[in-house]
């Protein structure tokens, strides 16, 4: 009686066959036994042509050589083999076993595994798919069926598919850009993963971007939306031109900033312009009257005594100078001056006395003639000027004050 063979390809020798053989056999058998349960195989595709063809997986009886005779089965090669088309790989009509199949191909195109004959169910490798699959024949000869067995629970996570997280905290996520420029964040509406999204854009740059969020009880201010900032410090911010303020306005607060760079400030008709320390109230009527509750002051400046001294009017209305020898004093300097500006120097003797000023030809003097300062040491005389658009008219003079 000859020997048969099981659907795997291992001989069933008949009792009195192969006489002096049995040895060689049986190690044939062990070997293809071994390669069944742990064997490694390495199919390359068939290339032939484009488009979908096929690949047959056999079985050889008695020997090592078919490929479904392996438990693990590499589809294409070691380096990725490129393929030009969907590829089908078939296998045998077997009893019930399983294989490991690895994806090997490169190229955007779909591996499908299933049954030489038989309707049954197929497993495919999706066109991105190049990972590995358990598939299970369950060995029905008229509808023959390649099952995949999920690798692990049906709800993990897996690098390439698309799932959905409830309630996991991520330690240290890295959220991979989006695109080559900037990395972006994109926050689902309201609840049930809605399709309306708000997307958050990191700058084009490689360095570490931090992005603080409110707390739970504050609310973030919208770049077109309408908000109200309360005690908030804006670091050097810019205000357009030709803002309106209301005439329904209560007040215009200027607090106390040091310098106001534009051209104006225009108040129109407000009734409060504003309000500084100790609430003192600066108010405009409608016969341009304006009032401040509060007193104007010019500090008084401390010109540097020299053989011509210089004042610059504008950074210093009210100065004084203490003189140490006779002087001369230059016109006055300072960007912006305009008639009607109100100015006042007080000239002080030094421990010697009798110190002479000679005053610039733009002072102008009651009968064009200079008042004569107090020759004794230590007293001030103070000389108040008006501007009249060309020259400095004297208006006041208050001549040996004593100082201390």
């Amino acid at each position: 009686m000859a020997s048969t063979y099981t659907n795997l390809g291992v001989e069933l020798m008949a009792t009195g066959e192969n006489a002096g053989t049995w040895g060689t056999k049986t190690n044939a058998n062990l070997n293809l036994a071994e390669q069944l349960l742990g064997g490694f195989k390495i199919q390359t595709l068939n290339a032939a042509g484009t488009g979908a063809n096929t690949t047959a997986l056999a079985v050889d009886d008695g020997a090592l050589t078919g490929a479904a005779q392996n438990r693990v089965i590499i589809l294409g090669a070691v380096s990725p083999q490129a393929i030009t088309g969907n590829k089908i790989v078939t296998f045998p009509l077997l009893t019930e076993t399983f294989y490991f199949i690895k994806n090997s191909t490169s190229g955007a195109y779909t591996v499908q595994l299933k049954a030489v004959s038989g309707s049954g169910a197929t497993v495919t490798f999706s066109a991105t798919d190049k990972g590995y699959k358990i598939i299970y024949l369950d060995g029905v000869a008229t509808n023959t069926g390649v099952i995949e067995v999920p690798l692990g629970d049906a709800n993990e996570v897996t690098l390439t598919g698309t799932q959905t997280l409830t309630n996991k905290t991520l330690t240290d996520p890295i959220l991979s850009p989006a695109a080559a420029t900037a990395g972006k964040i994109e926050f689902l509406e309201g609840t049930n993963n809605g399709t309306n999204k708000a997307t958050l854009i990191g700058p084009a740059s490689t360095a570490d971007v931090t992005v603080t969020l409110p707390a739970s009880t504050d609310t973030l201010v919208g770049k077109a939306t309408t908000d109200t900032l309360t005690n908030k410090t804006l670091t050097s911010p810019k205000v357009n031109e030709d803002v309106v303020v209301s005439s329904t306005a209560t007040e215009l607060n200027l607090l106390d900033g040091a310098t106001v760079t534009t051209a104006e400030i225009n108040y129109s008709d407000l009734a409060t312009l504003g309000t500084s320390a100790a609430s003192k109230v600066l108010t405009a009527n409608a016969n341009n009257l304006t009032t401040i509750s509060g007193a104007v002051l010019n500090t008084e400046d401390t010109l540097s005594d020299s053989s011509t001294i210089s004042w610059n009017v504008i950074n210093s209305p009210v100065a004084k100078v203490t003189l140490a020898g006779n002087r001369t004093m230059a016109a006055p300097s300072g960007t912006g001056t305009a008639a009607g500006q109100m100015i006042s120097l007080l000239a002080i003797q030094d421990g010697t006395g009798s110190r002479t000023i000679t005053w610039n030809a733009v002072y102008e003097f009651p009968s064009d003639t200079a008042p004569t300062l107090t020759t004794t040491a230590n007293l001030g005389d103070i000389f108040s000027f008006r501007y009249n658009g060309s020259k400095w008219l004297l208006i006041g003079q208050t001549l040996a004050l004593t100082l201390s």
